[in-house]
């Protein structure tokens, strides 16, 4: 009886071994795991408490895990003594098992000994927790009977420590591992987030849906309930919410919302560029607004500072006390300065594009004389009347005040223009023309206030308006009494006040441009006909000049033959070097009703037509007048003006060729003949010998 007795004790004391063993393969957390342990035991091992201990090398501290086997009642070590004062210390530091019982007086242990009197305990087995890769803690095993903790006990509570030990390590390891796998995850999606910041910064993407893919990427990553971005508004006194993802529904807090700098604790953040972060409550008190009912709560405001300049607020909120740790606040300045990259970006890529439309704007009305390279550095001529017209030039320059020229078609008044604009103290900003006549009259309007995107159908894009690109400079406007009377009283506004708003804009905006205004027509006469406003008349003839017809300038029209001539030449690498006195006088007693235009047209066909180094003038162009009236000049032969002009100029081509030829010695072709020397083909230099019955005389 007594082998069946030991051998079912041996087998039951086994199968709680086996249990213990699945126990460490079953239970992941230590709580759960002691439990399942504390019932495997109890089949085997006989005690009224039973307790382990885990070492917790971080803080150098144990966590204590104490039952009462008969209540299940957790119980606390006793405050009374000290872990150094514990057998479990002295197990630890010598990691062997050790009995106490209160027959055994043991001075090491007296306080122990105390305290196991205590609670009626008489004898105790504590056994070190070690694999063979660390020391896990210490198990206690204590017991109301006495002296039950045999030598033989003790050897198996030591195999069944071997068990516990891996059990708890496994256990440890696995929330190690879990904890630092958690972490891992997050700090890969915080990194993920990083980078998906930085991706945003360098998108192609407008400005205001970074901000939005910023906040809502934020507010998924960190689990905030509020997230939101400002930057200051135009008026430098409020911060407007660019970029706002909340959790809940909130009316009052919204994008495109002022936040004065002065009352609310975002400004003043903005104003000291220092983090703050405290509880909603002082929040609300420092002038934040929400309408969460959440009592509890955390916010954090950080400034968006690049190269030392505050751009901007960062805040994020999150509804529970004590929200944000130390990692977060760090991860949450990072953020901000990808946000403040983003803005600075943003802000620069702005003003570039700003310029960059202002050039753009300047280069579209300056390119029609770059093009044809006018190069009018100074009007020509030097008649009286012209003389008269620069005098009044010079006296009003200087000034800010609106001139009005008047004069026929063709008579240079944009000329007259930008000479008092270059002779202004506003020559080096811009010259921006627009002729009123030739711009339909729905578009006027947005030509010259422009327009925002989607003002009209065809609107695609925001448009700068002509007053608005001559801001500082000059604008000039001809043929003014094209403009229609319902656009004549928002350019007098402008005249009056200088602000203006572009179509489909409530903005308005201020413009410091002078006006210089042109027309050939009455405008007197078109007050009186009430087809244009007197007091828009009035603004205009502040100061008014008249520039003179050609026909007025006879002594001018010499100088600008020469001049139009080696333009002309210049500009089609021709070799002019005569003007025929006949062609002169013809050019000189010619009316020129189409003014200096007309007479630059008639230059540069003659200059087209010329094949030599004499400029051949098509006089059949002209309208002379006769008899008090204009009329066409006849290409017919037997006309007297034209036949006789005509003789001039073939013999003027003739003595030319002539000269060319005896000075090469007849020679016509090659580097060294005539027709290298006039400039022209060798073919049509023989034909025009032929034509001109030229001869070589015999010797």
């Amino acid at each position: 009886m007594s082998n069946n007795s030991e051998i079912i004790a041996a087998a039951t004391r086994y199968e709680s071994l086996v249990g213990v063993s699945n126990a460490n393969g079953t239970h992941r957390d230590p709580k759960d795991l002691f439990s399942a342990l504390v019932r495997e035991l109890h089949r085997v091992v006989q005690f009224d408490y039973v307790g382990v201990s885990i070492r917790d090398e971080k803080s150098n501290t144990f966590h204590d895990h104490f039952v009462d086997a008969e209540t299940k009642a957790v119980m606390a070590r006793d405050p009374e003594l000290a872990m150094e004062e514990s057998d479990a210390w002295w197990v630890y530091q010598n990691q062997e098992p050790l009995v106490t019982s209160l027959e055994a007086h043991d001075p090491r242990f007296s306080k122990l000994q105390e305290i196991m009197k205590k609670y009626g305990i008489h004898c105790a087995c504590t056994l070190p927790l070690t694999t063979a890769h660390s020391k896990v803690g210490i198990l206690t095993f204590a017991s109301k009977a006495p002296d039950i903790y045999t030598a033989e006990e003790v050897h198996f509570l030591s195999v069944v420590a071997e068990q516990i030990a891996l059990a708890f390590d496994n256990a440890l390891h696995f929330d190690a591992a879990q904890a630092s796998q958690q972490q891992l995850l997050k700090k890969n999606e915080r990194v993920g987030l990083l980078l998906e910041l930085t991706n945003h910064v360098v998108s192609n993407l407008e400005f205001r849906d970074v901000l939005r893919a910023v906040v809502a990427s934020t507010r998924r990553v960190m689990g905030c309930d509020g997230v939101g971005i400002t930057l200051p508004d135009t008026d430098n006194t409020h911060l407007r919410i660019y970029a706002l993802d909340l959790a809940f529904s909130d009316e009052s807090v919204h994008e495109e919302s002022l936040v004065p700098i002065d009352e609310d604790v975002s400004g003043a953040v903005f104003r000291t560029g220092k983090l703050w972060c405290g509880s909603v409550l002082e929040a609300r008190r420092l002038g934040m607004k929400d309408t969460a009912q959440a009592e509890a709560g955390t916010v954090c405001i950080l400034p968006l500072v690049s190269r030392g300049r505050v751009l901007g607020t960062f805040g994020v909120v999150k509804y529970q006390d004590a929200a944000f740790t130390s990692d977060d606040f760090e991860f949450l300045t990072q953020i901000a300065n990808q946000v403040a990259i983003a803005v600075e970006n943003a802000l620069a890529f702005g003003q570039i594009r700003e310029l960059k439309d202002q050039l753009s704007k300047e280069k579209l009305y300056l390119e029609d004389e770059i093009r044809t390279e006018m190069n009018f550095a100074q009007i020509i001529g030097n008649s009286a009347s012209l003389r008269r017209v620069l005098k009044r030039v010079e006296t009003v320059a200087p000034t800010d005040s609106t001139v009005l020229i008047y004069g026929e078609t063709g008579t240079g008044k944009e000329l007259i223009a930008r000479g008092i604009h270059d002779l202004s103290p506003r020559r080096s900003k811009p010259f921006v023309k627009l002729n009123c006549a030739a711009i339909p009259t729905g578009l006027l309007e947005s030509e010259l206030f422009g327009h925002e995107r989607g003002a009209f159908t065809g609107a695609i894009a925001q448009r700068i308006g002509r007053f608005e690109v001559a801001d500082g400079g000059t604008i000039f406007l001809d043929e003014i009494g094209e403009i229609p009377l319902e656009l004549q009283t928002k350019l007098l506004r402008v005249l009056q006040e200088r602000e203006f708003e572009r179509l489909g804009s409530s903005r308005t905006l201020r413009t410091d441009a002078r006006l210089i205004a042109a027309t050939n027509r009455d405008l007197e006469a078109m007050v009186s006909e009430q087809k244009f406003r007197s007091d828009l008349f009035f603004r205009l003839n502040v100061f008014p000049v008249h520039v003179p017809p050609l026909r007025e300038r006879q002594g001018d029209i010499p100088l600008l033959v020469r001049h139009f001539t080696q333009q002309f030449s210049r500009r089609m690498n021709r070799m002019i070097e005569t003007i025929p006195s006949a062609a002169m006088d013809s050019l000189c007693r010619y009316h020129w009703p189409g003014n200096i235009r007309e007479l630059q047209n008639v230059i540069e066909r003659a200059v087209i037509i010329s094949t030599g180094p004499v400029l051949s003038v098509d006089v059949s162009d002209l309208k002379f007048p006769e008899a008090g009236h204009v009329v066409e000049e006849t290409t017919s032969p037997k006309s007297p003006t034209n036949g006789a002009l005509h003789d001039v100029l073939e013999q003027s081509e003739r003595q030319q060729i002539l000269k060319a030829l005896e000075q090469c010695n007849w020679v016509v072709a090659g580097l060294n003949g005539a027709a290298a020397r006039l400039g022209m083909k060798r073919s049509t230099l023989q034909q025009r010998i032929r034509k001109l019955g030229i001869a070589r005389r015999s010797a």
